[in-house]
């Protein structure tokens, strides 16, 4: 049994609680939140203990792992306050806006020997995870060319301000959005080594709404088209396909098609011509069903772990800093050559850009501090905020303006 804590109570903290709660090796030990009522009735009708207090809670209530689903701009702080207590993490996508922060924590997470993952689900979606098989299997030949899709109806009009609104706190269907087909990309076919992107606006002021941007993996080219302002869509609907010399894939939550040319080498379950599989033929049952079978699958493989204290994985903070650093040059290639389509001054250019010496850590971004965050988050981010839980311990320590 390991004891876990949940801080960010907002759609995906009361999604990973609700799995959290009832798996036979987890006992949720703390809850945090700086919403008062929320806390008041979780604790009524669970008992759990509640903090408003994220530094309390890991201090008190004797954890052996975090699951940290705050607003973006929050991660970096309380990532490192739960790894310089020796604690495991688990933290919602994407990881973190200052590729710096990634490249220090990551270290640092290797260095006290403790267990990282990423909430990127698609991973452990059935059909994607067939795509990667298929892949390893050599089953269409060499990649040369992928085409990443995601659209839903997440903003069909002016929004109010949150968090999500900002682009600097991790807003936008860039960072919120995009990371999403991103991450399949990089698992896919590596770290890229060059990169062209720009961003637009719907409905959005200070954030943006569709995403276009070509990428560049060894041999192939991969395309990205990104639009969360997509009323068409019932829910978000995330697609990728992929060429290869030998055939081609395409998948989606729902099945995977792949057509193998004459000559395609030889996978079990696969012949010539069109295969369809589905995802409900491909997936196993959870041992506890909320919301998707990856988001049960996810977490469990977190709990898997911890208890055996597993470093190396799915999902690791290591494999997740490769999709932050390519999520933060596509909106860096977009203010440089000012093309973003809400700005003024178009200036098509030079396209393309290595990020060679970025994904080796040469190049780094400019960021807000961890300061100036939480100073904003304080007056306003909703209630999964909990930079007024942060900000008075951090402000005694110091550590917030480090």
């Amino acid at each position: 049994m390991i004891r876990v804590g949940v801080v960010g109570l907002g759609k995906m903290g009361l999604s990973h609680l609700s799995m959290l709660k009832p798996h036979p090796d987890v006992a949720v030990a703390g809850i945090c939140d700086s919403t008062r009522y929320v806390l008041d009735v979780l604790h009524r009708y669970s008992g759990v203990p509640t903090y408003t207090d994220y530094a309390r809670m890991l201090d008190e209530a004797g954890l052996d792992a975090v699951v940290i689903a705050t607003p973006s701009h929050l991660h970096a702080p309380m990532v490192e306050a739960a790894l310089e207590r020796n604690v495991h993490v688990f933290c919602e996508k994407p990881l973190f806006l200052d590729t710096r922060d990634g490249t220090r924590l990551t270290a640092l997470a290797r260095e006290r020997d403790l267990v990282t993952q990423v909430g990127y689900h698609n991973r452990f979606v059935a059909s994607f995870a067939e795509v990667k098989r298929l892949l390893e299997a050599n089953a269409i030949g060499t990649p040369v060319h992928a085409l990443a899709e995601a659209y839903g109806p997440v903003v069909l009009k002016p929004q109010r301000r949150s968090w999500r609104s900002r682009a600097a706190e991790g807003g936008g269907a860039l960072y919120d959005y995009a990371a999403h087909p991103l991450d399949l990309l990089t698992w896919y076919l590596g770290v890229p080594s060059a990169v062209d992107g720009r961003v637009g606006h719907a409905f959005s002021r200070d954030a943006d709404d569709t995403v276009a941007a070509t990428v560049r993996f060894g041999q192939a080219n991969a395309m990205l088209s990104v639009n969360w302002s997509d009323e068409s869509q019932r829910k978000m609907t995330t697609k990728i396909t992929i060429w290869g010399t030998h055939g081609r894939i395409c998948a989606d939550r729902q099945e995977i098609q792949v057509y193998r040319r004459v000559g395609a080498s030889p996978v079990d379950g696969y012949d010539t011509g069109w295969n369809v599989r589905y995802t409900t033929d491909l997936t196993e049952t959870p041992w506890f069903y909320v919301r998707g079978e990856e988001y049960s699958a996810q977490i469990d493989n977190f709990v898997h772990r911890v208890r055996h204290h597993e470093v190396d994985g799915v999902n690791t903070f290591t494999s997740a800093g490769v999709t932050d650093r390519l999520i933060s040059m596509i909106a860096d290639r977009a203010k440089e050559s000012g093309r973003d389509a809400g700005r003024p001054t178009p200036d098509v250019g030079t396209l393309n850009g290595s990020i060679g010496d970025a994904i080796n850590g040469a190049q780094a971004p400019t960021r807000p501090t961890v300061g100036s965050i939480l100073a904003r988050a304080s007056v306003g981010v909703g209630r999964s905020s909990v930079g007024r839980v942060l900000r008075p311990r951090y402000a005694r320590t110091g550590k917030a303006d480090q």
